[in-house]
C-alpha cells in the first residue's frame, strides 16, 4: 500500500494508541504495554508495506502478518478496523461473550488475523511454515512476524531460527519488539537476551537494528529486509512499554491490568495532547 507519508504514518500511530486505551478501558482488561509498543510497526505495516486487501482477506497471495506476542491483540484489532477488515464500531466489544475479538487471535473468526495465538513463543516456527508454503506454491507473496524480546526467552524460537536459515527464507522477516521489559520484570533481570543481535547473525540471518516509534527508520529496514536475498532478516525495533502514557512506560506493572477511571482520563489526555 502506498500514498501515505511519515507524517502520515505517525498519527495513524498515536491514532492507535488511543483506540488501544479505549478499548482496553471499556473491556476492564487487557494488555495495554505492550500494545503501545507496537503501533508504529503496525501502522507501517499496514499503511505502508503489506499487500493486503480488506475486501479479499483471503487472498492467496496476500502478504502475511503473524502477531506471535498475542496478547498485543488490542493493537492488530485496531489497525484492522481502521484499514477496513471489519467495523470500527465492532472494537468496543473487545473481550465481550461472543466476540469475534478475544483477548488473543483467533484466526477462524477474525478476518486479517493469519494466526490463533495463546502460549507464546510459537509465531516464528508458524511463520517459517507459511514462508516455505510460499514458496513451495509459488506464491510471491512476503510473512512478516512481530514477536516480543521476553518470547525469546522460550527454546522453540531459536530452533526456528535454525530452521530459517537452513531453507534460507528470503521471503521471511522477524521484527522483535524490544522493549526490555516482560511480564515480571526486565528482560536483563530475567534472562539477558544480549548481545542479541550477534547472536542471531550468528544463526546466518541478516539482522537490522532500528528506532521501533520512528516510522521511517521502520520502513528503511523494512526495506532492507524486502531486498535480502539469501536469509531470512530480524528486525530489531527498539521500542518503550506502554509508549505515550508517561504513567505506562518502561514499567511491567502496566504489562496487563485494568485502567480506571482517572487513568483512563490521564491517558487520553497525554495521547491527544502527543498527536496534536
Amino acid at each position: 500500500m502506498t500514498g501515505f507519508n511519515g507524517q502520515d504514518l505517525q498519527r495513524i500511530a498515536w491514532e492507535l494508541r488511543r483506540t488501544v486505551v479505549e478499548m482496553i478501558y471499556r473491556a476492564g482488561s487487557g494488555h495495554v504495554g505492550g500494545s503501545l509498543s507496537v503501533c508504529e510497526m503496525l501502522a507501517v505495516l499496514y499503511f505502508s508495506e503489506l499487500r493486503v486487501d480488506p475486501r479479499n482477506p483471503n487472498d492467496p497471495d496476500r502478504d502475511r502478518f503473524i502477531l506471535s506476542k498475542g496478547h498485543a491483540a488490542p493493537a492488530l484489532y485496531a489497525v484492522l478496523a481502521k484499514r477496513g477488515f471489519f467495523p470500527e464500531s465492532e472494537l468496543w466489544t473487545l473481550r465481550k461473550i461472543g466476540s469475534r475479538l478475544q483477548g488473543h487471535p483467533d484466526m477462524c473468526k477474525c478476518p486479517g488475523v493469519e494466526m490463533s495465538s495463546g502460549s507464546l513463543g510459537m509465531g516464528i516456527s508458524f511463520g517459517i511454515g507459511v514462508a516455505l508454503a510460499g514458496r513451495l506454491d509459488g506464491r510471491s507473496y512476503r510473512v512478516y512476524v512481530l514477536t516480543g524480546d521476553g518470547e525469546l526467552n522460550e527454546g522453540q524460537n531459536w530452533e526456528a531460527f535454525l530452521v530459517g536459515a537452513k531453507f534460507r527464507l528470503d521471503n521471511l522477516a522477524v521484527i522483535v519488539d524490544y522493549n526490555g521489559i516482560q511480564l515480571d520484570g526486565s528482560v536483563q533481570e530475567i534472562l539477558p537476551l544480549e548481545p542479541l543481535c550477534a547472536k542471531i547473525a550468528a544463526f546466518n540471518w541478516h539482522v537490522v537494528e532500528c528506532d521501533g516509534h520512528d516510522v521511517c527508520d521502520l520502513r528503511r529496514a523494512l526495506d532492507e529486509a524486502r531486498n535480502r536475498r539469501g536469509r531470512p532478516t530480524a528486525i530489531i525495533a527498539h521500542t518503550v512499554k506502554g509508549k505515550g502514557v508517561s504513567f505506562m512506560e518502561n514499567t511491567h506493572e502496566w504489562h496487563g491490568k485494568p485502567i480506571s477511571d482517572e487513568e483512563y482520563r490521564a491517558a487520553l489526555a497525554e495521547l491527544a495532547e502527543a498527536v496534536l
